[in-house]
């Protein structure tokens, strides 16, 4: 089945108008990263009617900042949690198949400094190729020292033994995010960004949906509905904690916490320093943890961290300690370390590990990666957890546990399985690589319906031009100039220093375009954030 369909208009006054209808919704959601994404298309593709809003933007948090992998989980493996890796090696082919120019295959290659490394994990590996079955991507290899280094030029060659070879997938998380919703939304879906949720309204002492205001001109706005969903990544809580305290009989219930934040961080460095085609992956470094060196969007990712984090801030900054960390164990590993003034940008997620009610959250490497639902007494539905690799099985057991409770109606699951996406090609061409610096190939199957806009042919920078502005702003909800270069195009987390440089004349398209304040200023500030190092 395919969605090759004329964009839908996303005029924001048009959203918001229709936000101000007085109906009931089958389904409310709050919060527009991957999992609300992922259960409003799941709602809406079984036919109910579906309202989401969004306080930011549509993958403004977590869902923007994962180290882009499609992935199985090899650490899991690890770990004996075998389920889950299964779970994910199928949810990881089904990904693929329905957003093939935004989720792709991935060769990653880890090296082999010691004599044992290559059959202790390749044996480990092979077992994973045993678990994927026919979801499998590709074979695992046991390279010699000659063909690791023919794989990955740029690898430190002193001391090294060989390597082993295995598959893994990589996409764009924050245009898979977009295509989520805008799929959604072809299917009836409301999806509102810049509405922040500021309450629950109960009747009967059961969630009767949600009071939100427009962040852009603080009208406030009630959406009734049979059902809400808290969708809302590390933030769950403080719904919960509302929830709670107007269900407590004096008012000051106390909610536990749920989530333990953990903070990943990212720097991005010229393509040079990896080159060849395949990822890097260190499965333990010298402190114990895992690190990447991933081709993506023509520049190179390095991380990730696994830090414990206590506030919840929107753009958490690195701790000095993280970038040492991986600066130092890239260093180990590429023949050439990269160094602090070649970060190009460096951006920092926040994981929402589920804890148990006893933990403190201190020890965030042994918290649960698996997702986790909850129905409160009054009816709110928290899920969080998890990861982008498994978010439709996750709206699935979202919707499966709402229709057990009888707040929504039972409908058929495993309507999104062979669901495309909206730019999918339903041909099955052979889309652009993702490693690839970006371009028009982004757009899938629109690449004609954006070329057909005015600027197509004015370019900004390298691939990006005044027509992807425009596009943005007329059918990927854009507002301000963040959500164009941060998300609709990816170039704050590629080079932070030129998306900066672009930020007036972005401005400027986009008021032309919608006639709100493009918060350009915001913008560059935001720019040097990303730019920023602890010393």
């Amino acid at each position: 089945m395919t969605t090759e369909v004329p964009p839908l208009p996303t005029r924001r006054e048009d959203l918001i108008a229709r936000l101000a209808e007085p109906r009931q919704y089958d389904i409310a959601i709050v919060g527009g990263g991957a999992t609300g994404l992922g259960v409003a298309l799941d709602a809406a593709a079984r036919g109910l009617s579906v309202a989401l809003v969004e306080s930011h933007d549509f993958a403004k948090g977590t869902s923007s900042r994962a180290t882009k992998l499609v992935h199985g989980g090899v650490r899991y493996l690890a770990q004996g949690n075998i389920s889950l890796v299964r779970e994910a090696l199928r949810e990881r082919s089904t990904l693929l198949d329905n957003a093939p120019y935004l989720a792709q295959p991935l060769a990653f290659v880890m090296p082999s400094y010691k004599w044992w490394e290559t059959p202790f994990y390749g044996i480990g590996l092979t077992l994973y190729d045993a678990l994927a079955g026919r979801a499998g991507l590709g074979h695992t290899e046991f390279l010699s020292r000659a063909q690791t280094l023919a794989l990955l030029p740029a690898a430190q060659p002193q001391g090294l033994q060989g390597g082993v070879k295995y598959w893994d997938g990589q996409f764009n998380d924050a245009r898979l995010a977009l295509a989520l919703a805008r799929t959604a939304a072809v299917r009836g879906a409301l999806l509102v960004n810049y509405c922040r949720a500021t309450d629950l309204f109960y009747e009967g002492g059961k969630v009767a949906g949600l009071l939100c205001e427009d962040s852009l001109t603080g009208q406030s706005y009630r959406i009734r509905s049979r059902c809400v969903v808290n969708a809302t990544g590390v933030w769950v809580d403080e719904l919960r904690q509302k929830d709670g305290a107007a269900n407590s009989t004096d008012g000051r219930r106390p909610t536990k916490p749920m989530v333990a934040p953990s903070q990943g961080v990212h720097i991005v460095v010229d393509r040079e320093f990896l080159g060849g085609e395949s990822a890097l992956m260190v499965p333990k470094t010298a402190d114990g943890r895992v690190l990447f060196a991933v081709p993506w969007l023509g520049k190179v990712i390095l991380g990730t961290t696994d830090t414990p984090r206590h506030d919840l801030a929107r753009e958490p900054l690195p701790f000095k300690e993280e970038i040492d960390f991986i600066l130092t164990e890239s260093a180990r590993y590429l023949r050439r370390a990269p160094r602090r003034c070649d970060v190009k940008s460096v951006w920092v997620g926040l994981r929402p590990l589920v804890k148990p009610q006893d933990d403190d959250g201190d020890n965030t490497k042994g918290l649960s990666r698996e997702h986790t639902v909850l129905v409160s007494r009054s009816g709110l539905v928290t899920v969080t957890g998890g990861k982008w690799t498994t978010y439709r099985a996750m709206a699935e057991d979202v919707l499966r546990q709402c229709a057990a409770k009888s707040l929504i109606e039972n409908r058929s699951a495993g309507v999104t399985v062979h669901l495309k996406l909206i730019g999918a090609d339903a041909a099955g061409a052979q889309p652009h690589s993702i490693s690839q610096p970006p371009g028009i190939h982004s757009y899938g199957n629109e690449q004609s319906r954006v070329m057909s806009l005015p600027g197509a042919q004015t370019e900004l920078c390298p691939g990006l031009t005044e027509a992807m502005v425009r596009f943005a702003a007329r059918h990927e909800y854009a507002v301000h100039v963040e959500d164009v270069l941060a998300r609709r195009s990816r170039l704050l987390f590629l080079d932070a220093r030129l998306a900066s440089s672009l930020a007036a004349r972005v401005g400027e398209i986009l008021f032309q375009e919608t006639g709100l304040d493009p918060q350009v200023a915001p913008f560059t500030e935001l720019a040097q954030h990303y730019l920023r190092l602890p010393e």
